[in-house]
């Protein structure tokens, strides 16, 4: 399968990583707050590399995650 983004398994460490868990939905809900519609089940499609990410949608996943964009793309390799 062709990987279609680059910041799937980062998006899915920094939603794994918070204090609880953050699960799909909620992010999903984040996400809704800042006018991105994206439901749970397309969030496991980006972290699984199979959907592509627009500018936009990885504006509001590094705000919702709390988390650079930079760090998003891996060009920033700090741990979380």
């Amino acid at each position: 399968m062709e990987q279609r983004n680059l910041v799937g398994s980062r998006i899915r460490k920094a939603r794994l990583s918070e204090k609880p868990k953050a699960s799909q939905a909620d992010i999903s809900a984040r996400l809704a707050v800042q006018g991105v519609i994206l439901s749970a089940n397309s969030i496991g499609k980006i972290e699984m590399g199979t959907r592509p990410v627009t500018d936009i949608q990885l504006m509001a996943f590094a705000k919702a995650l709390k988390v650079p964009v930079t760090w998003l793309l891996g060009l920033d390799e700090k741990e979380l």
